[in-house]
């Protein structure tokens, strides 16, 4: 990556340093955002505010709501702003909440679990992103945060899923959603089923269920008092003259049938967006199609909005997910990724986290991408072994798709090919309508397997077509056999039972590659504002302390899953950080 980690982007604020900037003379509206240089107040009182409360929450996704619903517990007044209708990412996702420790859901299925053990095994995964007290915390609060959900109305069920998947079936609410059962994990620390799934249908997609915890924050906060405007957009910050957040520009909507047909753009948009699974290869049609949506109605909201300034008492919470729906901005922070399709909302855009910079904030992680690889199912392929483009094995075929993905973009030039010989190629056909197995799991099978699988008579054929070094793919097909019959330690901590001999050709190569054409690879950014860990405040560029009133959650902020990311994990950070942030406001004493 040639991209600092830590990076002021182009803008027409004229504070960038042009050492820092990749590309000088780049200007932020090259990424589609129209984010303005914070408006400074002599005088606040004398400012004409349109609406005020004690906390003001942009972008009400899951981060949002536990932001709003938090502090109306504490007694703030709170006014929440989001640029579509609400929900984002969180509400389109899987429904997996991450949580361990103990939680009421782990007790009534009998899975043995505490704070230790979930923090020793979320230490690998976590690395140092986060400091291991603010790891403790989050661990340590992880049960009591199910019981909150729980008291809120989110709705989970023990049933469990016992076996390794990238998802487990319509009718399990309770699985592993990690590596914890691939090796080395489950040698280091005891496997313990994390994955709380909430209970909600949406046809047999295995999408568009977040909302089952969405939605009933969001009418907990409605009841409580929550002030919620739609369709707005947040564009510009207000500051004293100490240089403290207190309000915030939005642009809405004043002509009720403009508004209607922005509406329809959105929903039109969004229903194109979530029609296929990023990792289908029909996928690239449909996001292409709502993007086009997308694109009209900005087109109405430039000529049918209108200004609106909103005063915070005490605080700002940006809070308005990351950056993976802006391709721009991916280019320009990401590029390894840009083939990627983007796990996301259209809210993903980027504008919380340049908010948070025009106020002076600091990023960091801005290149990190959680790249999705799924090897599994169908079962066969995860006992295949994946090659780099040399021809080399890099991976356990059975982790979690996030750390293959990383494997692959990070250190193996993006290049993934699953190798097979004939029987574990039938294998796959046969495993494509097995147990327990989605029919967007099945479809992907299927398509790569006739119309995507490359095909040698011999390990020396195949990689002739691949483009390989032949005595090196060979020489790592040999060595996985030796492994796979038990007669050498698996150099990826593979178990015999989870390998398969490959000794009997044609051998099969499907391309897993992050550019893959039939075999899309889902992507999400996990880098944003840098926070400070105890209360969610914005670390400003320059110096060591924060942006005072002004605070990041969500994917707007680094968080817990900014290294390597696992199923649910962004939801409980959001629930997480965006508690952490409304606790710290109540406590200011603004």
């Amino acid at each position: 990556m040639n991209v600092p980690a830590d990076f002021m982007p182009p803008s027409p604020w004229g504070l960038r340093p042009e050492a820092s900037v990749p590309e000088a003379g780049r200007d932020i509206r090259d990424w589609g955002l129209s984010i303005d240089a914070p408006l400074t107040l002599e005088d606040p009182e004398t400012h004409d505010w349109d609406e005020a409360a004690d906390m003001i929450v942009v972008g009400l996704g899951g981060a949002g709501v536990a932001a709003a619903l938090e502090g109306l517990e504490r007694g703030l007044s709170v006014i929440a702003l989001d640029q579509y209708d609400g929900g984002g990412s969180s509400a389109a996702n899987g429904g997996v909440f991450y949580a361990g420790g103990g939680t009421p859901i782990q007790r009534e299925a009998g899975i043995s679990d505490d704070a230790q053990r979930m923090e020793d095994y979320l230490r690998y995964e976590v690395g140092d992103v986060v400091s291991p007290e603010t790891l403790r915390d989050f661990c340590e609060q992880s049960a009591g945060t199910v019981e909150w959900l729980q008291r809120h109305g989110a709705p989970f069920e023990a049933s469990y899923w016992p076996k390794k998947t990238s998802y487990p079936p319509l009718d399990k609410f309770l699985y592993h959603p990690d590596s914890s059962l691939a090796g080395p994990f489950r040698d280091l620390t005891p496997p313990a089923a994390r994955g709380h799934r909430t209970v909600r249908r949406n046809g047999g997609k295995p999408w568009g269920l977040g909302a089952g915890i969405w939605e009933p924050l969001r009418q907990a906060a409605l009841n409580r008092g929550l002030v919620l405007h739609t369709q707005t957009e947040a564009r510009q910050l207000a500051l004293d003259s100490s240089g403290r957040v207190i309000g915030v520009r939005v642009e809405r909507f004043i002509d009720p049938a403009i508004r209607k047909r922005y509406s329809r753009h959105i929903a039109a948009a969004n229903k194109w967006i979530a029609m296929l699974s990023p990792t289908f290869p029909g996928a690239r049609l449909t996001f292409a199609i709502g993007y086009r949506h997308l694109a009209k109605a900005k087109a109405l909201a430039v000529a049918g909005r209108t200004s609106a300034w909103v005063r915070a008492r005490r605080g700002v919470v940006l809070s308005a997910g990351g950056f993976i729906c802006n391709p721009d901005m991916v280019r320009h922070f990401a590029p390894d990724y840009s083939a990627g399709l983007p796990n996301g909302t259209l809210g993903d855009n980027g504008s919380g986290i340049m908010l948070g910079v025009s106020a002076g904030g600091k990023t960091a992680l801005m290149e990190r991408v959680s790249a999705w690889r799924f090897l599994s199912p169908p079962r066969a392929w995860g006992q295949a072994l994946l090659v780099n483009g040399r021809g080399e094995r890099y991976c356990n075929e059975t982790w979690y798709g996030a750390r293959i993905g990383d494997e692959m973009v990070e250190r193996n030039g993006g290049r993934g090919y699953i190798i097979m010989d004939r029987k574990l190629f039938r294998q796959s056909l046969r495993d494509a309508f097995g147990e327990g197995v989605l029919g967007f799991q099945r479809d992907i099978t299927l398509v790569n397997a006739f119309f995507a699988a490359e095909k040698g008579p011999t390990p020396a054929a195949l990689a002739a077509k691949l483009g390989c070094d032949p005595a090196l793919l060979a020489a790592n097909i040999a060595a996985y056999n030796r492994a796979a019959r038990g007669e050498e330690p698996d150099r990826f901590h593979k178990s015999p039972d989870e390998m398969a001999v490959l000794d009997r050709g044609p051998y099969y190569a499907i391309d897993a590659s992050v550019d893959a054409r039939m075999f899309p690879i889902a992507c999400m950014t996990v880098g944003g504002l840098s926070v400070d860990e105890k209360s969610g405040a914005v670390r400003r560029r320059e110096g060591e302390d924060v942006v005072p009133g002004l605070y990041a959650a969500g994917r707007n902020a680094v968080g817990i899953c900014s290294n390597l990311y696992v199923s649910g994990l962004s939801y409980a950070d959001c629930i997480y950080s965006g508690r952490r942030a409304a606790r710290a406001i109540s406590e200011s004493g603004q």
